[in-house]
């Protein structure tokens, strides 16, 4: 159809806009539905093939079908290799066959829940990017999304150009660990952190002997660049050993870990504060 193009993307506003009813029952079977393609991933094994990964492949789980279908179509016309699942159970079907890139994830799913499958992500597949999508958009709600890591969130209804966005910006911080790390060594502001020798390295190579708590909490930021980490999680991570666990305890962690790596401790590069939400390491240039 010429229109097409036009047509699903004002269906998607008004859908997203509360001024279309939900789906039939169409989309409650326990099955995947793809767009154009039928099998795996692949731009993926294709790009296993030829060393290129441009495209990026993302998996929709809506239990909506007319919502899952209309953002499989608008995301597949900007570029993505998408799919989508109607919930949890389909979700780890999908992951069978192949990590997707990005997982654009419902937090009202039947059965499984988001937060729950947004917490078995980032346990079992941490290289996989998660905005969690819902209709729920109180503070308490984006916390623990992100608390259970989702990397972004954004609540319905929303405009498809802000979801576009915010996908394109998950996925240019989605960088993991093992490629800021030389060898065994993650840059860190002025200084590097050696995952093995548990100790900060200057530029002239004087190293600095990092407590228990403060090593983890570094691993922890390395582990999860550009990712705002919430303050009580970090706070519970990293306490185990010591009984320094109230509430500032993480705040003067902080505190220390700036004088330790900043070039300015007063205004941090690495370790910068996320208000409302906790801190979040940034990489030298990102």
């Amino acid at each position: 159809m010429p229109h097409e193009g036009r047509r699903v993307r004002a269906d998607l506003y008004r859908l997203y806009r509360g001024r279309m009813g939900p789906a039939d029952g169409a989309g409650k079977r326990n099955v995947l539905t793809f767009h154009r393609r039928r099998r795996g991933w692949p731009s993926q094994a294709k790009g296993l093939a030829s060393g290129m990964t441009d495209t990026k492949n993302i998996l929709v789980v809506e239990d909506e079908a007319t919502q899952r279908t209309m953002l499989v179509e608008y995301l597949t016309r900007q570029g993505f290799e998408v799919a989508g699942a109607p919930d949890g159970a389909a979700l780890r079907r999908a992951l069978q066959r192949g990590e997707p890139d990005l997982v654009l994830l419902d937090l009202g799913l039947p059965g499984e829940d988001g937060h729950s499958l947004a917490r078995h992500l980032r346990e079992n597949h941490p290289k996989i990017a998660v905005i969690m999508v819902t209709a729920a958009g109180s503070t308490v709600d984006r916390i623990i999304g992100l608390e259970t890591g989702a990397d972004d969130y954004i609540p319905k209804p929303f405009e498809p150009r802000e979801l576009l966005a915010r996908i394109k910006s998950v996925l240019r911080r989605a960088v993991p660990a093992a490629a800021l790390a030389t060898g065994s060594r993650v840059p860190m502001g002025r200084r590097m952190l050696d995952l093995e020798q548990r100790v900060l390295v200057d530029p002239e190579g004087v190293e600095e002997r990092l407590t228990a708590s403060e090593f983890e909490l570094l691993r922890l930021f390395a582990d999860n660049p550009n990712k705002p980490l919430n303050r009580e999680w970090l706070l519970e991570a990293t306490s185990h050993r010591e009984a320094e666990a109230y509430d500032r305890a993480i705040d003067l962690r902080i505190t220390r870990l700036r004088k330790k790596i900043e070039v300015d401790p007063a205004h941090p590069e690495a370790i910068r504060t996320v208000r409302g939400v906790g801190y979040v390491f940034v990489p030298p240039g990102s």
